[in-house]
């Protein structure tokens, strides 16, 4: 069985090399699923991440829950202390790299993390159980533990991303559905 690093360069490779027609067709077909689901339907506000390095893309999803009146929040990192926060999505706020390279609000104005109705989770790995496989700086896992157990959590991935197994630890957090294409 291939480690946890070794997955990841696998994975980043492909992300990397994947074509971009391919990245935004796939993307928009996980966007359609997700718009459909029925936890996504109901959730008033939504915890998205701002795609980068190849992930699937976001954009159109927060785009398409901001239009049907959902508050949208995205993670801010603290690279201090490894965790991160959710903070409000603002219409055309201005956004600027984070301690990891990921974009987020400049203008902070944070959520509390009991008030998320749904999570959608980035990953370079999943298996069908759930468990996922993240960058390896643990800043989802630290945020998902700290959240209720009834809060739902959805991971997005490419098909390529999804595993037969992936290693995990006591510290990993699994995701409670993934939509994938």
């Amino acid at each position: 069985m291939l480690t946890k690093a070794q997955i990841r360069s696998k994975i980043l490779l492909r992300l990397k090399t994947q074509k971009e027609e391919d990245r935004n067709r796939k993307s928009k077909l996980i966007t359609d699923k997700l718009l459909r689901n029925k936890v996504f339907k109901k959730a008033k506000v939504v915890m998205f991440y701002i795609a980068f390095g190849g992930e699937v893309n976001t954009e159109e999803m927060i785009r398409e829950a901001k239009k049907i009146g959902k508050l949208i929040c995205v993670p801010v990192c603290r690279k201090d202390k490894e965790t991160m926060q959710p903070a409000i999505l603002k219409d055309h706020g201005k956004l600027k790299k984070g301690p990891y390279g990921v974009l987020e609000p400049v203008a902070q104005a944070q959520v509390k993390p009991e008030e998320l109705d749904l999570i959608i989770v980035p990953g370079l790995a999943f298996d069908k159980k759930g468990n996922r496989l993240g960058r390896g700086k643990g800043c989802y896992d630290r945020f998902l533990c700290t959240l209720s157990e009834k809060t739902p959590s959805i991971g997005l991935a490419f098909d390529f991303q999804i595993l037969p197994l992936v290693p995990t630890t006591y510290y990993d957090v699994s995701v409670k559905k993934i939509i994938f294409s």
